[in-house]
């Protein structure tokens, strides 16, 4: 069973450490995993309208609420995609949100991206001269966007947030506006410790969720749960290797959204185990010289053109984030 610990945010929101990750899931496959994780525990799930399976995560609460849980036993997360970030139209994507879920409100509500979309074209609006690209906004910033994040109804959103933003992005909204994300998701595992925006966001109380605590095999490279020595202390815990990854991100003080769609593993991720000082050092060392960020968007197909992490991978961008 989880330890159960449950995170004050800065706003006074309580989120339970661990939650129920819903990104790259296929089609029919989260209603089923929102009502396992809620019937064995989990109070806190992720969801973005980009993943294109909120409508799944309603039905499953219809099944769950309130004959297993109330709705506000829940901590319901979901995300302002980039062909929203227009100010008139980021309240419009948070009611199209709530009622895909079937809820008068969200817990949190994060901008997923630091990237503009022009709106009105879809998902992926395609780029109108350059095949496998995106079209970008370049004219909307990150400003205007999160001052039309602070102004929604607190009504309808209990706490905003920001997701894949890096310290410089931070400073550019907290400086235009005086106010600091309740929550900054990243993406957070040995391979990708990083520190400095750690530490940033203790100095400013900003919460972090690490997304892809376990890493991913978008990139084709081997598999954190596979590592040897990841293997190694799960063995010696009597763990899974994705136990001990989740404890890995719990011992740094995040909350840690493992994905999963499969009973048992729904299951075996929220039954927590605890690393001593030592096994984390261990599983730190693993990123020493093996530093990897799975998750950058100039390699996505369609491809978005632009650096958003000073990644060397992102050199031949032709945009930077337009911050305000």
């Amino acid at each position: 069973m989880s330890l159960g610990r449950i995170l004050t945010l800065s706003n006074g929101s309580k989120l339970p450490q661990i939650g129920l990750g819903t990104w790259l899931s296929q089609p029919n496959e989260v209603e089923s995993a929102v009502e396992i994780a809620v019937r064995n525990g989990y109070r806190h799930l992720d969801l973005a309208r980009v993943y294109q399976n909120q409508d799944e995560v309603g039905r499953a609460l219809k099944k769950i609420i309130p004959s297993v849980v109330k709705r506000e036993e829940l901590f319901i997360t979901s995300k302002l995609w980039n062909n929203s970030h227009q100010p008139d139209q980021v309240e419009k994507a948070l009611d199209e949100t709530l009622e895909q879920i079937g809820t008068d409100y969200l817990d949190l509500y994060l901008i997923h991206w630091p990237v503009a979309f022009p709106p009105g074209k879809g998902l992926f609006p395609p780029h109108p001269t350059k095949e496998g690209e995106v079209e970008l906004d370049t004219k909307t910033s990150l400003v205007d966007t999160w001052k039309a994040m602070i102004a929604l109804p607190k009504s309808k959103v209990r706490a905003i947030g920001v997701s894949n933003f890096t310290v410089d992005h931070l400073e550019a909204i907290i400086a235009a506006t005086g106010v600091v994300p309740v929550v900054n998701q990243i993406e957070a595992h040995p391979l990708l410790p990083q520190d400095e925006l750690v530490a940033y966001s203790k100095e400013k109380n900003i919460h972090l969720t690490a997304y892809s605590p376990l890493g991913n095999n978008l990139a084709g490279k081997p598999k954190l749960t596979e590592h040897p020595v990841v293997e190694e202390v799960a063995k010696k815990l009597g763990a899974t290797t994705a136990q001990v990854l989740v404890a890995w991100g719990v011992y740094r003080g995040y909350s840690v959204i493992p994905k999963s769609v499969q009973e048992s593993r729904i299951k075996s991720n929220f039954q927590q185990v605890e690393l001593s000082k030592e096994d984390y050092e261990k599983i730190s060392s693993i990123g020493k010289d093996n530093y990897t960020r799975f998750n950058i968007p100039i390699g996505y197909s369609p491809k978005w053109d632009i650096a958003l992490f000073g990644e060397p991978e992102e050199k031949s961008a032709s945009f930077t984030p337009t911050v305000q």
